[in-house]
């Protein structure tokens, strides 16, 4: 099975890829944005699936333990770009969220590149002080405030998701790393404490919550798009209406081709290609530990955890919200929806993870001293 892991990662990524290309063909046609060319979408996509390609296949062959070196380049460059996002026109304003820059071609979002800084730094950190790992400051309050000025910059741009989404792997990896449980449950609590006093002070944001505990009464405002997909995955029970015949994208389901394309698929594929993604970021999360723990060192064992923890994180996320199973936040599911940043950014992390890969399998893995690699035992 370890011989063969990459082939599966690939294979499932591959697999998500062609469904989401299909799927775009089928639903951005209908979408109020596509600028009257029904493969406007399509085209897009398909550029930055060619540079995802590109920056996949480049980080496949460059060795991971580089980006220990230049992990600081990473964070900069990321830092410079969130702040640009708030300087016109550079940054663009989109629904009321300075998220993205204008790169001309297309825009893209810095708190994509964001992730990676985190993960890059986080994994360095934790080799550099495997031995105080356990401590307060060199295992729990530096590199929080580290990777928490990236998350400060990212939260007032009006990205809670993104936020969140990094915030939950940060502690995952802290917690894979060796830092104590005394002090990552108080943050937790802390965490969620403050994200839901944010969502309070957001009228929009706490509509969502209300609509998620009775979307039949919020179904024609705040509940809308959670309302619309449970019906477009009614309709297509088992067997799906058949591609391209989804009812949904016909504008009744706002963002069909982005946020909400999960509930596109079960209504054209039915039940049976819902749970083949499921299936597919289940092999993914189970190829991508795998590689973690075979890794060769104890940087690449944090930064394939981190990167597979966050791929799956976001697709559960995005899987529970559009079948009402957690409140409305928009985030795409990974290498599925419709969005050039987060599909470009993923790619690459996964070329990492097959280097991780690659070189595991060439050389023996040093262990590590002071924690196990593989080891999640609790530590107080």
């Amino acid at each position: 099975m370890r011989r063969r892991t990459g082939y599966v990662l690939i294979l499932s990524m591959v697999s998500l890829l062609v469904i989401g290309i299909v799927m775009l063909s089928s639903t951005g046609a209908f979408a109020s944005d596509s600028r009257g060319d029904m493969s406007y979408f399509i085209k897009r996509q398909s550029l930055w699936l060619v540079i995802g390609g590109a920056a996949l296949v480049g980080a496949a062959f460059v060795d991971y333990r580089l980006w220990a070196r230049y992990w600081p380049w990473i964070y900069g460059l990321a830092a410079v770009l969130l702040i640009l996002c708030f300087v016109p026109p550079i940054g663009m304003k989109v629904n009321g969220a300075w998220r993205w820059i204008n790169l001309g071609f297309a825009s893209f979002q810095p708190s994509e590149l964001g992730k990676v800084a985190v993960l890059f730094f986080l994994a360095w950190w934790y080799q550099r002080h495997e031995e105080e790992a356990s401590q307060f400051w060199r295992g729990f309050a530096l590199p929080l405030a580290i990777a928490g000025a990236i998350m400060a910059l990212i939260v007032i741009e009006v990205d809670l998701g993104a936020t969140a989404l990094i915030g939950l792997t940060t502690l995952a990896v802290m917690f894979v790393a060796g830092a104590g449980l005394r002090w990552l449950l108080p943050l937790l609590g802390a965490g969620l404490a403050g994200l839901v006093f944010a969502v309070s002070q957001m009228p929009e944001r706490m509509g969502r919550i209300l609509a998620f505990l009775d979307p039949e009464k919020h179904k024609l405002t705040e509940g809308l798009q959670q309302w619309q997909a449970m019906l477009a995955f009614g309709a297509g029970g088992v067997e799906g209406l058949g591609l391209g015949s989804g009812r949904q994208k016909m504008l009744y389901l706002p963002y069909a081709h982005t946020d909400f394309i999960f509930p596109m698929i079960g209504e054209e594929l039915g039940l049976r290609f819902t749970l083949l993604i499921v299936f597919c970021f289940l092999l993914l999360l189970l190829s991508g530990v795998l590689i973690a723990m075979n890794s060769r060192d104890r940087f690449g064992m944090l930064l394939g955890f981190g990167i597979t923890f966050i791929i799956t994180l976001q697709a559960a996320i995005n899987i529970g919200v559009t079948t009402s199973l957690l409140p409305n936040k928009g985030m795409p599911l990974p290498f599925i929806s419709y969005g050039g940043s987060n599909l470009a950014v993923t790619m690459a992390l996964v070329g990492v993870l097959l280097n991780i890969h690659r070189q595991g399998r060439r050389e023996p893995k040093r262990r590590s001293r002071a924690v196990p690699a593989t080891s999640l035992a609790v530590r107080f």
